[in-house]
């Protein structure tokens, strides 16, 4: 047989053109494959031939936001054609692993799960972008494979790979289309990709031999997608990129237009927000007053994630970050200055090639003067076949003493204190790990844990802050502050079975961008001590923390397809309108009504019988 490239042909590749709207020089793939014989490698023990589109795939993602939305636009076709989406993994016909090439964690992450998918003699799919920036890797020897911009055909190389065949898919001259079908992780939450691809050189990056040149969508596709998931009831909007601030230079526009034009799509009574992703400082000096009036807008979150990496120049410049610590302050500033409750994350490389005492002495200041909320530390990891690699690396026990120290450092803030007895407004889009609070974020995207039933997923209301704890505060609901949208709308994607969450990993580390910064310029993703060996997310590390905050904390983004029918019933009523909604206590206290009466009908019934009894007794006795 054929491989799927030589099969479609060039026309297959790309059709009648781009999909519209989309737009990707040939300049824009960054590193090209090599030019592979045509093969499709039978496989020592080939499956039995069943007809396609009834088997059940496991899918697992590493990595950030953008690869999230990956995974669910692949989840999505896949489901579209009659597969079912599994997270476990032993029930799965097929693996489908989604990486990341970051650091090292998350591709030896990669390399135990392809062990554990050989060893149990599972078909697999590498996707994502250890195999689209490291095509010659031995791990991948055998197994089929899909670079990044190939998410479009996933369903081809699926099916192949279930036949027996070895299919490897790396090289595309477009866009994938944004109106492919997509199941997301959360219904409530659209990731939308802006554009892939970077204008930077960072000297230990390694994504960038993956996602390549900067690549963007046109403003008209990003906004008819904003306009379609507005309409399918999505409450919170995650622009996504390996650098925001680079949006549009390679199409002659820039991200300030591309914000003004979806802001102008989002409903006016703020049931749908929206969230600006990581931006590097380099791309966003020019425009800082037009973004500082995005974020001040009343449907746009006043966060924005900018990495720093270092506060000493010296390092900056052998990373070739081209930004100095002034024009990172003066973006801070700034934007502190314009946007009332402006709150911004950072993140810090430590042991970066060369980095002194001194060096990191300006890190550990700056971080200091600014208290940031939210600081993702990170011990440098050596990437192969990136410059950085080659330099002279700090001693290792130099660059774990100088990440506890930081991370000492940032956990001694207290970030939230004033908060308490303040009055917010929150948007609740999640469930925290307890299983009994729910998760908002104020309009600074400050984590909210309240006590409200799962129906109360999707809106907003106004929350009295009373207590606060190092990673987040704690609210109640003001009742008949509730505001709900309209209902979410299915999909065009239902799956046969219910698609629980294929929650993101990085090796157990926090998800970052293109340059080895934590791209939870949307993400909630957590550390372990153990499994990180102090690489730090602000909102995730333990340390300074009761168990108890920990826990309550320590957030995973649940599907919620699986609301009660009651409560999309109820939240179907009201299209278009406003609805006050009562707030009332858990199911656990129903519970505890039900074991009381119980215990009551037990006591009577047992009286009753001790009656009968002694009667019975008494009339034999006489």
């Amino acid at each position: 047989m054929e491989d799927i490239e030589d099969v479609l042909g060039p026309a297959g590749l790309s059709g009648s053109g781009a999909p519209p709207g989309l737009r990707l020089p040939l300049a824009a793939v960054a590193v090209k494959p090599k030019r592979r014989s045509s093969r499709v490698a039978q496989t020592p023990h080939q499956p039995d031939a069943r007809i396609p589109g009834t088997q059940t795939i496991y899918v697992k993602t590493f990595g950030c936001s953008h690869n999230q939305s990956d995974s669910e636009y692949m989840s999505g076709q896949l489901s579209a054609f009659g597969y079912a989406i599994t997270e476990e993994p032993e029930g799965a016909d097929l693996w489908l692993i989604n990486t990341c090439t970051v650091k090292n964690p998350s591709q030896s992450a990669m390399t135990t799960l392809i062990s554990k998918c050989k060893n149990a003699n599972k078909p697999l799919v590498v996707a994502g972008c250890v195999p689209q920036g490291s095509q010659g890797l031995k791990e991948l020897e055998g197994i089929s494979i899909i670079g990044v911009q190939q998410i479009d055909r996933v369903v081809e190389v699926v099916e192949e790979t279930l036949k027996g065949h070895e299919v490897r898919l790396l090289s595309r001259k477009t866009l994938p289309s944004l109106d492919l079908p997509k199941v997301r992780k959360n219904k409530f939450i659209e990731i939308l990709p802006i554009n892939v691809g970077c204008l930077g050189a960072c000297t230990y990056c390694k994504t960038k031999h993956a996602r390549g040149h900067l690549g963007s969508y046109t403003i008209d596709s990003l906004v008819n997608r904003v306009k379609i998931v507005v309409a399918e009831g999505v409450r919170e909007i995650w622009l996504s990129s390996e650098d925001t601030g680079a949006y549009g230079r390679d199409i002659g526009t820039n991200l300030p237009n591309l914000l003004n034009a979806i802001v102008a799509q989002l409903p006016a009574d703020r049931s749908t927000m929206l969230r600006i992703g990581m931006t590097n400082p380099p791309f966003i000096l020019e425009h800082l007053k037009e973004i500082a009036a995005v974020l001040r807008h009343p449907c746009v979150y006043s966060f924005l994630h900018v990495p720093v990496q270092s506060g000493s120049d010296a390092v900056l410049t052998a990373m070739n970050r081209e930004y100095t610590v002034g024009e990172f302050r003066k973006v801070v500033d700034t934007l502190c200055e314009l946007v009332p409750g402006m709150q911004i994350a950072t993140d810090i490389i430590c042991g970066f090639p060369g980095e002194t005492d001194e060096d990191f002495a300006e890190t550990v200041n700056l971080v200091k003067e600014y208290q940031f909320p939210q600081v993702h530390i990170s011990q440098f990891y050596p990437r192969p076949g990136t410059p950085a690699a080659r330099m002279k690396k700090v001693p290792s026990n130099d660059v774990k003493k100088r990440s506890r120290e930081l991370t000492s450092v940032f956990e001694s803030f207290s970030p939230y204190q004033g908060m308490e007895g303040k009055v917010e407004r929150i948007w609740i889009t999640e469930i925290a790990t307890d299983g009994v609070h729910l998760v908002g974020h104020t309009k600074g995207y400050i984590q909210v844990l309240v006590i409200a039933p799962d129906s109360m997923l999707g809106t907003s209301a106004d929350v009295k802050i009373t207590s606060v704890g190092r990673w987040s505060v704690f609210g109640e609901v003001i009742e008949g502050s509730v505001q709900v949208g309209e209902a979410p709308k299915q999909t065009s994607v239902e799956p046969q079975k219910e698609h629980r969450q294929n929650q993101v990993e990085e090796a157990g580390c926090c998800a970052t961008d293109s340059c080895g910064t934590c791209a939870c310029s949307d993400a909630v993703q957590h550390c372990s001590t153990e499994q990180c060996e102090n690489t730090t997310n602000g909102p995730q590390s333990s340390g300074g923390a009761t168990h108890q905050e920990v826990v309550l904390s320590t957030l995973v983004r649940r599907n919620v397809e699986g609301s009660t029918k009651a409560s999309e019933s109820s939240a179907a009523q009201s299209v278009g309108k406003e609805q006050q909604v009562n707030v009332v206590t858990r199911r656990g206290l129903n519970l505890d009504t039900i074991l009381w009466c119980g215990l009551a009908v037990s006591f009577a019934a047992t009286i009753a019988l001790i009656v009968l009894l002694t009667s019975k007794i008494s009339s034999t006795s006489s």
